[in-house]
């Protein structure tokens, strides 16, 4: 029993760890990008990872339409319980990478002219119930105060 503890402890003590890496491209280079709200550089960037899962993305480069979506980071199988436990306890170092890639779309070079936009905006707001006039309450009106005697 004493033998399978130190057995357990010393391949504890010499184990191996997992490097978690992941690569993110784009098309065109020099996007901006944003994991979760957070934002974690440029393409192409390299960045270690710990979880595993589904990830917010948000792509922004000037010229080109922000690119939204979610993209999922799968773990290997040896990273799968129970063959985690033995993967970790391997005197190896595992790596595990990840590439990403996105692909942006250049923004229309149509020419918007402003006026129409005003005009929108402004049907837009005769739409609107509170700027509608037959949904407008009137001011209220004040009274004298009267006593009955």
């Amino acid at each position: 029993m004493g033998r399978l503890f130190a057995s357990v402890l010393l391949a504890a003590l010499l184990g191996g760890c997992v490097e978690r890496t992941l690569t993110v491209q784009s098309d065109p280079p020099g996007a901006l990008v944003f994991m979760n709200d957070q934002e974690v550089g440029r393409t192409p960037l390299t960045r270690r990872f710990i979880w595993y899962g589904y990830y917010d993305v948000q792509v922004r480069k000037e010229g080109y339409q922000t690119l939204n979506t979610t993209t999922s980071i799968i773990a290997p199988w040896w990273q799968w319980v129970p063959f985690d436990f033995v993967a970790e306890l391997l005197p190896l170092r595992l790596e595990d990478s990840h590439l990403v890639s996105y692909t942006l779309k250049r923004l229309s070079n149509v020419q918007i002219d402003p006026e129409s936009i005003v005009d929108r905006g402004q049907v837009l707001g005769e739409r609107l119930e509170s700027g509608h006039p037959t949904t407008r309450t009137a001011k209220p009106t004040t009274r004298p105060a009267t006593r009955s005697k």
